[in-house]
């Protein structure tokens, strides 16, 4: 199937070798992003290959004079590359899935200078094309590879003179065929087709034929080529499984079975030997869920041997806790290996605390964030792998908590610019995108194409928790001022109403959460409440001041008839609405700022009460209890909702809450064990339990304000772009002390924990006492004291290494009662 932005005429010429050269993107200028250089190299394929799941082969010899001081290779294709240089691997899996806009190609920046040498050099690629699209790629619907070098400032390119050829040993597999939601297609590899060692430099390819070219760079269908903006993959090389079995399955073949250390993007290998055309089934644990549920959903392969010893590695990643290797008893194993390849950021962030239900959460938490990071954020690694907004405003709260503050928020950034470049003519902005770009008329689409709004998810994108939190923790202001545009030209689609609030915008998709029980209008004012808060100081960085005053007009519309239409006495229920009372909405009144302290202590009863948010609505939900100072709530509700998962023996957390397991869950049951939009409760202890957050943009000024409520001891490094934070709770015994280290060019505001201080206590800053019985002391220190936030010293500390130390007859008593005390 091509892409349908390929009238068929095209189609055919390209598979018969004729290309109508230089026809260039419409999106050149629209975009705003020049080349950094210009290319020269042209796009090459061959006769044929544009077929879907076609695997084509390039081979170049160069020679050198002597090894190059410097060259760097730009590399784009669709879909994906693997790279040698004289034999040895340089790039395992190359290039972003295709959608930097619903025209364009992203491209790949390497460094082959450590590779090349002097005298003669071969240089070979390895080139997958889907040919199709799906919820994470749009696919161009013509194979072709494009290498654009400069070796000491002398061109290598990509032309005629490269050879080419299909590879003959793969294809796919037997139908069922995987979900038309996943652009890649389940894998058949057939070794008695293989073409050997092809990638060597003494590899004979004299039968191979030239590679044809299609045009420069520019030409349709391939547009414009913007520079990959997150790194290539971490690659672990091949590992050995923490642990392998074997056993028989129902019809006697023999499973091997490799367990991975945890859930996670992997390549399986084997070594072994065999007769020839024996299919080798490759599948992972996940298989079992879906397989119960009579759904295909997620990756299986296969591998046919030739006679023989052997040995291969699937290219194409697959996830799971076990790797699955089934075959006949006449092949034997020898080895079976697995390559874990993963978004390239390193994992900074940490948190631990006394209770180790809550480190267990934490940590799964950080395990499906991982699992679900690489071309794009995902929702999911084995059924979709798509970036929808929703997952994704969940998914970079929790990252700043996580990854260095180098690599780790450029696939948020990458998201940003996505969702604002695929916004439609009419200002509707909708995800997953990338994606393949929908033919018009075709109101069902099953060919991977969407470009359905599902407008609660755009308001949490473009607001507070979305756009706005990517400023708050990277104070990248060069993104926001780009992208704003994109975000007023979606609020200006949104209207007030008659009553002063929402006019309610069902979209494409009229969904505000899984389950029952949605009381829409209090949540969608929210929604729009915090969207607006959020482009009101997009608009004061990016210097729109109109701007600003046309969405505080509305906010304050919100806020004058937002309680009075739907605060009912005890609880917020929308005058339409007759479901049983809804915890989302309780919690998103408090969540915008538009519940009123005095509401808080009925809001808690609900929330301890009512339990019908999915995992996606429950982040907000704690939050809110977290907002009105209940952490104990908060952290009795964590538990008790996650505590089936985390009985359960998976290193990632679920979908839904209801058991998925597929007994007696009935269409619940179609929900995945590694789903992006679960791991909320990462924020909510980095960022409330342990306290850190930033006031000003980038961390330059962090409150450390942390909410222990049944805890007694918490450790949490936050990292930033001033460097990690450490933060140190430790309230064991009669005198409590709290640890902070701040970067340098920063400053904390340091507000101790809900019980610390009475009238007696004592405050020592690095064993100098700076607070005593009610009062700052005359005392000089670095660390300034105010008494300004409820009656109660804050301390301010500039840039070090700071212990503070609280002593005090009541203070353990007054922990205790104020861990026990839930609701006032």
């Amino acid at each position: 199937m091509h892409a349908p932005c390929i009238p068929p005429l095209l189609a055919a010429l390209l598979v018969l070798g004729v290309f109508l050269p230089g026809t260039v993107s419409p999106s050149a200028e629209a975009a705003g992003v020049k080349p950094a250089e210009e290319w020269m190299a042209e796009w090459i394929g061959v006769i044929g290959g544009s077929k879907p799941n076609t695997w084509i082969c390039y081979r170049k010899r160069i020679r050198l004079d002597a090894p190059p001081q410097q060259a760097f290779a730009r590399i784009a294709c669709d879909s994906k590359y693997w790279l040698w240089i004289n034999g040895d691997l340089v790039v395992f899996e190359g290039q972003l899935k295709r959608g930097p806009t619903p025209h364009d190609t992203y491209f790949d920046r390497v460094d082959l200078t450590p590779w090349l040498r002097a005298g003669d050099n071969t240089i070979a690629v390895l080139m997958w094309h889907f040919g199709v699209h799906g919820y994470s790629h749009n696919s161009s619907g013509a194979a072709a590879l494009i290498f654009d070098a400069r070796v000491d400032g002398r061109p290598l390119l990509s032309d005629v003179t490269w050879k080419a050829k299909v590879h003959p040993a793969f294809g796919t597999t037997i139908p069922p065929k995987d979900n038309v939601r996943q652009p890649e297609p389940n894998l058949r590899f057939d070794a008695r087709h293989d073409l050997g060692r092809w990638q060597e430099p003494g590899f004979d390819d004299d039968d191979w034929g030239p590679s044809m070219a299609l045009g420069r760079a520019g030409t349709e269908p391939w547009g414009r080529l913007y520079e990959r903006p997150i790194p290539l993959w971490r690659d672990s090389g091949l590992l050995e499984y923490p642990s392998v079995t074997r056993s028989r399955d129902a019809h006697g073949d023999q499973v091997i079975t490799g367990r991975l250390p945890h859930n996670c993007q992997a390549t399986p290998y084997l070594k072994v030997r065999a007769p020839a055309g024996r299919v080798i089934r490759i599948e992972t644990d996940q298989q079992d869920h879906y397989a119960r549920l009579a759904l295909i959903e997620t990756h299986r392969h296969e591998y046919v041997t030739r006679a023989g010893e052997q040995e291969f590695e699937l290219p194409a990643w697959i996830n799971g806790h076990e790797i699955r290797y089934a075959a006949s008893p006449d092949v034997e194993f020898l080895t079976v290996l697995y390559r874990e390849t993963s978004y390239d950021a390193e994992q900074v962030g940490a948190f631990h605390c006394d209770d180790p239900r809550l480190n267990q959460l934490w940590e799964e938490s950080r395990r499906t964030l991982c699992v679900n990071m690489r071309d794009t954020y995902m929702d999911c690694p084995d059924r979709e792998r798509a970036q929808w907004w929703g997952d994704v405003v969940s998914q970079l709260g929790e990252a700043f908590y996580v990854f260095d503050a180098r690599h780790g928020p450029r696939l948020a950034r990458k998201a940003i610019y996505e969702l604002c470049r695929w916004q439609r003519a009419n200002g509707v902005l909708y995800s997953p995108v990338p994606s393949g770009v929908r033919r018009p008329g075709i109101e069902f689409p099953l060919d991977g194409s969407w470009d359905q709004e599902l407008p609660q998810q755009m308001l949490a994108s473009v607001g507070w928790y979305g756009f706005w939190t990517f400023y708050r923790y990277t104070g990248d202001e060069a993104t926001i001022v780009a992208n704003y545009p994109a975000v007023k030209r979606y609020l200006d689609l949104w209207n007030l109403g008659d009553d002063g609030l929402v006019v309610h915008r069902s979209g494409d998709w009229d969904w505000t959460d899984w389950g029952d029980d949605i009381d829409v209008p209090v949540v969608e004012n929210a929604w729009y409440y915090l969207a607006l808060r959020g482009a009101a100081a997009m608009a004061g960085v990016a210097g729109h001041e109109a701007d600003v005053v046309q969405y505080d007009r509305r906010m304050a519309s919100i806020r004058a008839n937002f309680n009075a239409a739907f605060w009912q006495g005890d609880e917020y229920r929308s005058p339409g609405y007759g479901g049983a009372t809804d915890d989302r909405a309780n919690a998103m009144a408090v969540v915008a700022g538009l519940a009123p302290p005095q509401r808080y202590a009925a809001v808690t009863l609900i929330l301890q009460r009512e339990r019908h948010a999915s995992p996606y609505m429950e982040k907000y939900v704690l939050e809110a209890l977290m907002l009105m100072d209940q952490p104990v709530v908060a952290q009795q509700r964590m538990t008790e909702r996650y505590a089936f998962m985390l009985a359960d023996d998976q290193s990632t957390l679920w979908e839904l809450f209801e058991d998925i397991s597929g007994e007696g869950s009935g269409a619940l049951g179609r929900g995945t064990f590694n789903h992006a939009w679960s791991g909320g409760p990462l924020t909510i202890l980095s960022q409330y339990v342990a306290g850190v957050s930033p006031i000003k943009p980038a961390f330059e000024e962090f409150r450390v304000r942390p909410q222990l409520g049944a805890l007694r001891q918490v450790d949490c490094s936050v990292p930033t772009p001033l460097g990690t934070i450490r933060c140190r709770i430790d309230a064991t015994a009669r005198t409590r002390q709290l640890f902070v280290s701040a970067p340098d060019g920063s400053a904390a505001r340091v507000d101790l924990p809900d019980g610390w201080i009475d009238a007696d206590s004592t405050v020592r800053v690095n064993d100098v006492v700076v607070w005593d019985a009610g009062r700052r002391t005359a005392v000089s220190s670095p660390v300034a004291v105010e008494s300004a936030e409820r009656d109660r010293p804050v301390f301010l500390a500039p840039a070090g290494d700071w212990r503070l130390t609280v002593t005090s007859a009541a203070a353990a008593d007054g922990n205790r009662a104020s861990a026990a005390g839930i609701v006032d």
